[in-house]
């Protein structure tokens, strides 16, 4: 799957794929792999893009410009649940505890509303600009059974919601939110382990936690629940580009406007979020 993107903010570019973490070619065997990727560059030539890009778990494109900002977090989920808890590292298994002593409780959400409403806050609380709500709607729409999502709360009160993918026997929590006070009541590890735990007793086998940059507060987190932190391979394909692209938050030509739009008043940020993040991808 290949998406194309042309913006005047963050220029011209094909993208394996868009708004997810992996991608690259999808082959059963390396003849058709090597005819996609000889396809796809010559896609990239006609459409005169500045760079095509690849994003993978195993490199392929050695020879490609890279960029090893990204990594993912990747753990098998034991059959036993109490396994599961034991093999969360003291520190973090004492916060989930926290949260169960807290009377934190999860349920699994029919529609968006609530789950967007803190993925938006919180969101716009980094600085970054929020996906419209209809996204999430098409992927529950889209994906069924295989898209869910779980809310905890506390005390009747939502704090802490997941977006989460199931795919083949994976786990893949993608989108999330928080409200600001739900750290203290350990909402986090809580809402993680319930998914995991869930995972397990539906007999799902790894828990794929997502990518993180390193030196970042998700960073850390994941690697304090005991996972290993491993490269992500993301390849540039230059076409009229002279380098690889710099579009993320440690940038700091972006850092003026992640100030600002953490001032915006939310329904300002939540309607003209969707025309700016489109073109990140």
């Amino acid at each position: 799957p290949l998406t194309e993107i042309n913006s005047r903010l963050f220029g011209h570019s094909l993208v394996s794929n868009a708004f997810c973490v992996y991608g690259g070619i999808a082959a059963a065997d390396e003849e058709a792999r090597s005819a996609l990727d000889r396809h796809a560059q010559t896609l990239a030539r006609e459409l005169d893009v500045g760079h095509m890009e690849y994003r993978q778990l195993k490199p392929f494109h050695t020879d490609w410009a890279g960029k090893d900002l990204y990594f993912t977090f990747r753990k098998p989920i034991d059959p036993d649940v109490e396994q599961n808890m034991l093999d969360i590292p003291r520190k973090q298994r004492a916060m989930v505890r926290k949260g169960i002593k807290n009377g934190l409780i999860s349920e699994l959400d029919s529609g968006v509303d609530r789950f967007f409403a803190l993925f938006a806050d919180n969101v716009k609380r980094h600085g970054t600009p929020a996906l419209p709500k209809r996204y999430f709607s098409m992927l529950r729409e889209v994906f069924g059974k295989d898209c869910e999502i779980l809310s905890v709360l506390h005390e009747g009160k939502l704090i802490s919601s997941v977006l989460t993918f199931y795919f083949r026997d994976e786990v893949l929590p993608y989108y999330a939110g928080d409200r600001e006070d739900a750290r203290h009541l350990a909402a986090n590890d809580f809402k993680y382990w319930e998914l995991m735990r869930m995972g397990c007793e539906r007999g799902y086998r790894l828990f794929d936690y997502g990518r993180s940059k390193r030196g970042t507060g998700q960073f850390d987190f994941k690697k304090n629940w005991g996972f290993e932190p491993a490269p992500l391979h993301y390849e540039y394909f230059l076409v009229n580009a002279e380098s690889v692209p710099e579009h993320n938050p440690l940038n700091p030509k972006y850092r003026l406007f992640i100030q600002m739009w953490r001032k915006l008043p939310t329904p300002i940020a939540n309607a003209l979020g969707p025309h700016i993040v489109k073109n990140l991808g």
